[in-house]
């Protein structure tokens, strides 16, 4: 999966799923990074994204 950066991984298999990952990307978007959550089928995982032509550099 190229043209991503994941800032963030969140096992699926917890008792609250996705909220954890939903409210760390929340706390990104507040910063001002254009944040977003996927799931990872493969590792069963939600993975916090920015997309390469939305990445703030530093």
């Amino acid at each position: 999966m190229n043209g991503r950066t994941v800032l963030e991984r969140f096992p699926a298999g917890g008792p609250r799923g996705s909220w954890p990952a939903e409210e760390f990307a929340q706390a990104r978007r507040l910063e001002g990074t254009p944040a977003e959550v996927v799931m990872d089928l493969a590792t069963d995982t939600f993975l916090v994204i920015v997309r390469a032509a939305e990445a703030v550099v530093d």
